[in-house]
C-alpha cells in the first residue's frame, strides 16, 4: 500500500459519517434544502480560497516573473484554478462556481443577506474573523471557515493540497443529488440551477479534477513520511469540522 493509499484508508471513517450523515435521510422539504444551502456556502467561498492559496504559493503571481516550483504541480493548479473560478454556468456564461451557488441560492428564495454581509466585510478590507462577527454567520459556518483559515495560515503546502484533496465537495452523496432532483420536479423548478451546480461541480470536482488533486497532493509529499502524518492529520480534522456543520444543519432541520 502507497501513501496516497493509506491516507485514504485512514480517512475512511470519517468519509463515510460524512456520505452517510443523517442530514441527508432527513432532508425532505424545499426549506430543508434552503436552510442546508445557507450553511454550505460558507465551505464553496472557503474552497476557493484554499484554492486560491495553492495557487499563490505553487505558480509566480508576482511581476517581475520568474518560475516557481515544480512545472507538474504549476499545471495541476493552475487547471483546477481555470475550472472553478471561471466555469460555465446552465447557459454557457463564464463564471466562478461560487457565483453559481449564490445564483442558486437567489432562484431558490435563499435567505442570502449574511453571505452578503460577509463578502461586502471582506471587500472593506476587514479580516476573514472579523467578517464572519460582523455579518453574524452562523457559529457552525465561522467554526468550519476558521479552521480552513488555520490551514491556510499554516503555510505549509503538502498539509493545504491534502485538506483541499480530500475534505472538499465529493463528500456530497448521490443520495443528496437525487433528493435536490425530486424537489426540483415538485417545486416549479425553483432550484434548477442548484441541481445543475451540483451535477457541475460532482462530474468535475469527482473526476478530472480529483486525480488532479491526488497528483499534486503526492507531489507535495513526496516519499517523506513526517508529511504524509502531518496531511492526514489534518485531513481528519477537516473531515470532523464538516460533520460538525452537517451536524448544526440538521439539528436547524429538526427545529422545522
Amino acid at each position: 500500500m502507497n501513501n496516497l493509499q493509506e491516507l485514504k484508508k485512514t480517512i475512511d471513517p470519517l468519509r463515510k459519517q460524512l456520505i452517510t450523515h443523517e442530514l441527508f435521510q432527513q432532508m425532505k422539504t424545499l426549506n430543508h434544502l434552503k436552510i442546508f444551502m445557507e450553511h454550505h456556502v460558507y465551505a464553496v467561498w472557503d474552497f476557493m480560497s484554499l484554492l486560491k492559496s495553492l495557487q499563490r504559493k505553487l505558480t509566480c503571481v508576482e511581476i517581475p516573473w520568474i518560475p516557481v516550483g515544480n512545472p507538474d504541480t504549476r499545471y495541476l493548479i493552475n487547471e483546477i484554478v481555470i475550472g472553478e473560478e471561471s466555469d460555465v454556468n446552465q447557459y454557457g456564461e463564464r463564471m466562478s462556481h461560487f457565483e453559481l451557488y449564490l445564483n442558486a441560492m437567489q432562484q431558490a428564495n435563499c435567505n442570502f443577506k449574511y453571505i452578503y454581509k460577509f463578502i461586502s466585510n471582506l471587500k472593506d478590507k476587514n479580516n476573514t474573523e472579523e467578517a464572519l462577527k460582523n455579518a453574524n454567520v452562523p457559529n457552525a459556518c465561522q467554526a468550519f471557515v476558521k479552521q480552513t483559515f488555520k490551514i491556510i495560515q499554516n503555510n505549509n503546502l503538502h498539509i493545504q493540497a491534502a485538506v483541499f484533496t480530500f475534505g472538499r465537495e465529493d463528500l456530497i452523496p448521490d443520495m443528496f443529488l437525487n433528493i435536490v432532483h425530486e424537489l426540483n420536479k415538485h417545486d416549479s423548478a425553483p432550484i434548477s440551477t442548484f441541481e445543475y451546480y451540483l451535477k457541475r461541480h460532482i462530474e468535475v470536482d469527482g473526476g478530472h479534477h480529483s486525480h488532479l488533486a491526488y497528483q499534486m497532493t503526492e507531489n507535495l509529499c513526496g516519499d517523506d513520511k513526517q508529511k504524509w502524518k502531518e496531511a492526514t492529520t489534518a485531513t481528519q480534522e477537516a473531515l470532523q469540522e464538516r460533520i460538525n456543520l452537517w451536524d448544526a444543519v440538521l439539528e436547524q432541520i429538526k427545529l422545522e
